[in-house]
């Protein structure tokens, strides 16, 4: 009898797991739709300044690897579908995907999977949270940067289309996503 309620507690925790886990994915994704929406647009630039790349590292920093990316895969398919996750100063839906951001917003999932990979390594610190920042902030300028490239055939535009308005504002996002982590270390010290 006590082998059957043991099976029984075993099922249910790994229930509440995977009922967190969700929660957590489809949170993290609607997060990162409403961030999309606090954004500026820049005169000379397809590319609109969001507070939306803050949220997906805060994301990947937050959830890991296989969680950040199922978020933030979710997030594309929710706008690819048509809701309105994505910068207003876009299309919207499969549009905004092939336009001047598709190469930013396809690069979500895997920049949230990178930084949550290297959050999770070593010793956690505002230093490592940052350095993984700076890895995905990376790996997301080359996605956007090639896919303007594309567009525009000549590196020289891709780049000052989507680089060089934005390096200020990411160097801001990273120390507050870094940042976060460090503040939810110490209220969450499990987490």
């Amino acid at each position: 009898m006590s082998h059957s309620l043991s099976q029984i507690a075993t099922a249910r925790n790994r229930a509440l797991d995977y009922s967190l886990n969700a929660a957590l994915i489809v949170g993290a994704s609607f997060l990162v739709g409403a961030s999309a929406h606090l954004s500026i647009p820049i005169p000379g630039t397809p590319v609109p300044l969001t507070v939306q790349n803050l949220a997906v590292l805060v994301v990947g920093l937050a959830l890991g690897p296989w969680r950040g990316f199922a978020a933030l895969s979710m997030y594309l398919i929710e706008g690819a579908s048509g809701m309105p996750v994505f910068s207003p100063t876009g299309p919207g839906g499969i549009a905004q995907l092939i336009g001047p951001t598709g190469g930013y917003l396809i690069a979500y999932p895997f920049v949230a999977a990178l930084v949550g990979y290297i959050a999770q390594l070593g010793k956690q610190s505002f230093l490592r949270a940052a350095a993984a920042c700076v890895a995905g902030e990376v790996l997301l300028f080359i996605c956007g940067l090639s896919w303007l490239y594309t567009m525009t055939h000549s590196m020289r535009t891709a780049i000052a289309l989507g680089l060089y308005w934005f390096v200020f504002a990411e160097v801001i996002k990273i120390l507050l996503a870094a940042g976060a982590r460090k503040t939810w270390q110490h209220v969450f010290p499990r987490a």
